[in-house]
């Protein structure tokens, strides 16, 4: 018999989340994936492509995800899909490095490309069915501390993630590095999804009766959309969240040319921004229910990560820089999920969720015209102030969404 808040499925729904982690560190957006990318290529529009094609694919996908999962009572049958085809992706990336690499970079970009883009756009069903089924298992209150505890055993692995990619990438030269890492992060994927499939779900009481065809579901999409007030503002206050993809890819590049850069400071910089993670959800996070209260303070952290940016020169600062970056991320992703599932009747949950996701994730795609800004201004600092500004913007949005009715 199907218990809510089951120790069990809390105890599953963390490990997934500690071997996700220690897979797919390696390619953080923030510090390997632009060095591997900048490796191929020096654009740094091509490096704000890639930032972007890591998560971006899940944009093309949701609505069409949820127009389906709006009448599922159950909905792991088809994440166990998801997660088979995010590994042949994610595997794909490093074989292909392996056995192409630099004797023909264009294709070898191309390939990485792919699986990066492949890897998100599965990602897109698998995040309506996690959300669907983080709402069936666990109350509003366990909800927030099963995700802290996610993000703290995520947090953990990341660290480990991070001592061996420094160790790595400090004992074997480029590219074949960035292959090994890739190819042996896909086994410690496969532990993880093999646990959660393993998850014990109920079934769904309330389900919507599917439209006779998708472009009818997305007419009621938006019907909701212009309707419902808060999940307006809410949505706009989580797309200029994203605001920080406009500089962050770029900042390790920065910190590279302001002194060079060893395999063992990348991976303690992705240690220190796992660090901020732990801090940030066993500190903070778990003990704050107030989701709105939870999204203010994350911009907060991510502003004054960007200030020191502006002002940022030596080891030390970057190491402050990344620490709050994962303080304010974990905020950001444990408050716009719940805020999403708390405001969406249960037979609506699945449109709720992708039209929020749909309309945000357009934010991943910020590093591209980071990348743009950066070509033609040549200026660090003007693409940090911008971040910082639009974040300014989103932090008052957030403040004002409880008095939305």
């Amino acid at each position: 018999m199907f218990k809510i808040d089951d120790h069990k499925n809390n105890t599953k729904n963390v490990v997934h989340a500690f071997f996700l982690a220690l897979a797919i560190t390696i390619a953080e957006p923030s510090t390997i994936l632009p060095l591997m990318v900048h490796h191929f290529s020096d654009s740094m529009v091509i490096v704000g492509l890639f930032a972007s094609l890591l998560r971006g694919g899940a944009i093309v996908i949701q609505l069409y995800a949820a127009f389906h999962a709006q009448t599922y009572k159950r909905v792991l049958p088809y994440i166990k899909k998801v997660f088979f085809f995010r590994w042949i992706s994610w595997f794909a990336i490093g074989a292909s490095i392996f056995l192409i690499g630099d004797s023909n970079k264009t294709l070898t970009l191309f390939f990485i490309g792919a699986g990066l883009f492949f890897f998100s756009f599965t990602a897109g069903f698998g995040a309506i069915y996690f959300k669907e089924l983080q709402a069936k298992l666990f109350s509003k209150a366990y909800r927030g501390k099963t995700m802290a505890n996610r993000n703290i055993a995520g947090s953990v692995a990341s660290i480990i993630s991070g001592g061996v990619a420094g160790y790595v990438l400090n004992h074997y030269d480029a590219p074949l590095n960035y292959a090994y890492l890739f190819m042996v992060s896909s086994l410690f994927m496969v532990v993880g999804f093999v646990t959660f499939a393993t998850i014990v779900e109920p079934s769904k009481e309330h389900v919507s009766a599917k439209e006779k065809h998708f472009g009818l579901f997305v007419q009621n999409a938006v019907s909701i959309l212009k309707k419902d007030k808060r999940l307006q503002q809410q949505i706009f206050a989580i797309f200029l969240s994203y605001s920080y993809f406009l500089s962050m890819p770029f900042v390790i590049l920065n910190a590279n040319s302001a002194f060079t850069l060893t395999g063992w400071m990348l991976g303690g910089f992705i240690t220190v921004q796992m660090l901020g993670s732990i801090i940030g959800s066993s500190v903070l996070w778990r003990k704050i229910h107030d989701y709105e209260k939870m999204l203010s303070l994350s911009f907060l952290f991510m502003i004054a990560a960007f200030v020191i940016a502006v002002f940022a020169d030596n080891v030390y600062l970057y190491a402050v820089i990344f620490l709050l970056f994962g303080i304010a991320l974990d905020g950001f992703n444990i408050s716009g999920m719940n805020l999403v599932i708390e405001i969406a009747p249960e037979d609506k949950r699945p449109v709720y969720t992708a039209v929020q996701t749909n309309i945000v994730s357009l934010g991943l795609f910020f590093p591209i015209l980071g990348g743009i800004i950066l070509k033609l201004v040549g200026s660090y600092t003007v693409i940090y102030l911008l971040s910082i500004a639009m974040l300014i913007w989103g932090f008052y949005i957030s403040t004002r969404l409880k008095e939305i009715k």
